[in-house]
């Protein structure tokens, strides 16, 4: 009986299987420990001096989930690889986990199998797993052009006033902008409010804000519906919420 029970019990724990929800938090509560640990070592201090582990994971935290919130100057406080940490989980963590996850198997060329559709399903709020990957590649290339698109005009922008460091700074910011993030490279705390009366920085930045806020559906529907009566409900009301929150 005994050596039943403990084959039953093996049997139990070889079927235990995550749910789609629970690799998704747990993916992300991974990224965020993953990116807390990179930012308390010394290479991601400007100055050689590592960040509480407190600290670090404050911020992992604050990127992941694009909330802007900060305990450091990002642009004073780290590095070079600090700095591309952050933006690495903001871009992860707008994107979404397996959108990233995609973007590794399509370089690799692995076939996406049926589990990880049904994760992407999950991750992308679709009701079915038709078309899943489609959605995945189409919001891996609109994310690319309109990042690209307003990263140039910042870094032409910003190469003005810090040289080829202003290119840096213009697709870094790009990034954070899309992503709704609010993290910045400026120093000081001040963010762009030396730009406040910059007509590029502030239009470039806004539309960048606007087109990340709503949504790959959302545009994806505009970009084939050039009408507003052909709009979706879902589409329709998140427009006119941005609109009516905006003006």
């Amino acid at each position: 009986m005994e050596t039943e029970r403990r084959t039953a019990n093996l049997l139990d724990i070889r079927e235990w299987r995550l749910t789609p929800y629970q690799i998704l938090v747990l993916g992300f509560a991974g990224l965020i420990l993953f990116g807390a640990l990179l930012l308390t070592t010394s290479w991601a201090s400007a100055t050689g001096e590592r960040i509480s582990f407190v600290d670090a994971l404050f911020t992992a935290t604050s990127a992941v989930c694009v909330t802007g919130l900060v305990v450091v100057d990002t642009g004073t406080y780290f590095s070079l690889f600090g700095q591309m940490v952050i933006i690495g989980l903001i871009q992860t963590g707008g994107l979404g986990i397996m959108t990233m996850a995609t973007i590794v198997a399509l370089l690799v060329r692995k076939k996406i199998n049926l589990r990880e559709r049904l994760i992407m399903q999950e991750a992308l709020n679709q009701l079915t797993l038709s078309g899943v990957v489609r959605l995945t590649i189409y919001i891996i290339k609109v994310t690319l052009v309109i990042e690209f698109l307003g990263g140039t005009i910042l870094a032409i922008r910003w190469f003005l006033d810090y040289g080829p460091r202003g290119i840096y700074y213009g697709y870094w910011h790009a990034v954070s902008a899309f992503c709704n993030a609010g993290f910045d490279l400026l120093g000081n705390f001040r963010s762009l409010t030396g730009y406040v009366e910059d007509p590029v920085v502030n239009v470039v930045i806004m539309l960048l804000i606007i087109l990340g806020g709503l949504g790959f559906a959302v545009l994806a529907d505009i970009w084939h519906c050039r009408r507003w009566q052909d709009l979706t409900l879902h589409s329709k009301i998140v427009i006119s919420a941005t609109v009516f929150l905006i003006f």
